[in-house]
């Protein structure tokens, strides 16, 4: 009889030991970092497991949800037609978070919320793209990522849900408008192009047509003042040949500086390599010649500017 109360109480006190760790184990349980775990007891909200190590009663009480506290991100795709009648695809990036302080209302209040936050999404954006031509919608995604975002703060606020960033991360357009867009690109930067090198080509000229300009003004600069030294040089020759005597006469003083002058020429045409024809007088006796056809044209010079200042005189009445 003994024998059968020990075995009795030792099933008991196993059945009691197995029943404890039983009760341990399903009782204890621990909540990860950034994880919020919500308790419920007897299917109502009972209270929010912060991370570390907690206790349930089982049977009576369970985890309802474990909700992530870090932030998330949903990525959305929306396409809708702008305000010049083409069809564009954007991608926008929504980063949320559970606020602390409604976990409950996020766990409860909604049943997806991924979803909700697609539906709103779209709603803003087909609103807003509308109203924007397909350059203003790449010029001002800013402005409708944060239409998007006051949208979402205000919606999903009440449902404990908190909207970090809204981003437009992709804008595209329809493929035949897209290699359109790039079509006009090149062609303005052709043009552009086109005018640069136009541009740079009128430089050109009116640098190079400068550049003649000043060599022909430096070259006549150059030939004015050749000449006037030759000039400086005919009139100290002819002084030094008249200072050497008084019996020299004038044509003889001519005949010598042309004499100078035909044979420095025929030196400096055969010091050329160039084949070049050109017909002197043969002999220097012929210089004379010259001097006399010099001296004429030098008369009739002076004859025609006679004539020119008497005509240019006071008229004289006729008694």
């Amino acid at each position: 009889m003994e024998a059968a109360q020990l075995a009795a109480y030792a099933m008991t006190v196993f059945a009691a030991a197995m029943l404890v760790i039983w009760i341990l184990a399903a009782g204890i349980f621990v909540v990860n970092q950034q994880t919020a775990a919500v308790i419920e007891h007897f299917g109502r909200f009972h209270r929010i497991a912060q991370p570390g190590l907690h206790f349930k009663i089982p049977i009576v009480q369970r985890i309802r949800e474990r909700t992530s506290l870090r932030v998330q991100q949903l990525d959305v795709r929306v396409e809708s037609k702008s305000q010049d009648n083409v069809f564009v695809e954007l991608a926008i990036a929504v980063q949320f978070q559970v606020k602390i302080d409604a976990i409950a209302d996020a766990v409860y209040r909604l049943t997806d919320h991924a979803r909700q936050i697609e539906a709103y999404v779209f709603d803003v954006v087909r609103a807003e793209v509308p109203k924007k031509t397909l350059e203003e919608v790449f010029e001002d995604k800013e402005t409708i990522a944060l239409a998007v975002k006051e949208q979402l703060t205000e919606q999903m606020g009440r449902y404990g849900w908190e909207i970090a960033n809204v981003l437009v991360n992709d804008i595209n357009p329809d493929a035949r408008v897209k290699a359109a867009m790039n079509q006009v690109q090149a062609a303005t930067r052709e043009r552009e192009a086109a005018a640069q090198m136009a541009e740079a080509n009128r430089i050109t000229i009116v640098k190079q047509a400068e550049a003649e300009a000043d060599r022909a003004r430096l070259q006549g600069e150059g030939l004015a003042n050749q000449r006037k030294a030759i000039a400086e040089g005919l009139r100290e020759s002819v002084e030094l040949v008249r200072g050497a005597g008084d019996n020299i006469r004038e044509q003889d003083v001519m005949n010598l500086l042309l004499l100078v002058q035909w044979m420095d020429t025929q030196k400096e045409i055969a010091g050329t390599n160039r084949s070049t024809v050109v017909f002197l007088p043969n002999s220097p006796g012929e210089i004379s010649s010259i001097a006399d056809q010099i001296r004429a044209s030098i008369l009739v010079a002076e004859a025609a500017n006679v004539s020119n200042v008497s005509n240019q005189g006071p008229n004289r009445t006729t008694p």
